[in-house]
């Protein structure tokens, strides 16, 4: 057992029959009063952050959480396979546990946090950014815009559609950001 001491950035504790990380943490000693710790608490497996305070020197449950590279193989009607980049090991994991399903290709390496005590899947988590492929895109027409940030659909090699600048072209590689299934920039050969 730990105490709110023990707060850092990052660790992981068991909070109403739940994990959290602790996204941040202040500790207030006011002038009249007990002393308590003011902190922003996101949920492992909704991603929701809550704000909370907790009584200075309360005892509370860390948690052990472990990130664990791993390759993606393919996808079929039991959802999507992994293998541990380590031990080989595979693992089969569902599409509601990945941050961003709809970008992941054969191949694509991610991050896949597991609860150490009970080897539970917590999250699948891609890189903040991944290069793709435009599978087909209708053609930009030079003038055709009213302002500078002008913007058409392209479909990826994933299928996946994103909205991209009117110079990108059919066959071009580009970074989409996975937080937010966005466009990011052109990817320079």
């Amino acid at each position: 057992m730990a105490t709110t001491a023990d707060f850092r950035n990052g660790l992981v504790i068991e909070y109403n029959d739940d994990l959290y990380t602790i996204v941040e943490f202040q500790h207030v000693k006011p002038g009249k009063g007990p002393a308590f710790v003011r902190t922003k608490l996101k949920n492992v497996k909704t991603g929701k952050v809550i704000d909370n305070t907790f009584a200075a020197g309360i005892k509370i449950n860390v948690q052990r959480v472990e990130r664990r590279p791993h390759q993606f193989l393919y996808k079929d009607d039991l959802g999507f396979h992994f293998m541990h980049l380590e031990t080989f090991d595979q693992v089969m994991v569902g599409e509601s546990v990945i941050n961003a399903p709809q970008l992941l290709k054969e191949g694509q390496e991610v991050e896949i946090v597991v609860h150490a005590e009970t080897e539970n899947i917590l999250s699948c988590e891609l890189p903040p950014f991944v290069e793709l492929e435009v599978t087909y895109t209708e053609p930009g027409v030079r003038g055709d815009t009213a302002s500078s940030t002008a913007l058409k659909p392209a479909t990826l090699e994933t299928g996946s559609v994103v909205n991209v600048p009117l110079f990108i072209e059919q066959g071009e590689k580009i970074k989409v950001d996975t937080r937010t299934n966005s466009y990011s920039e052109r990817v320079k050969e």
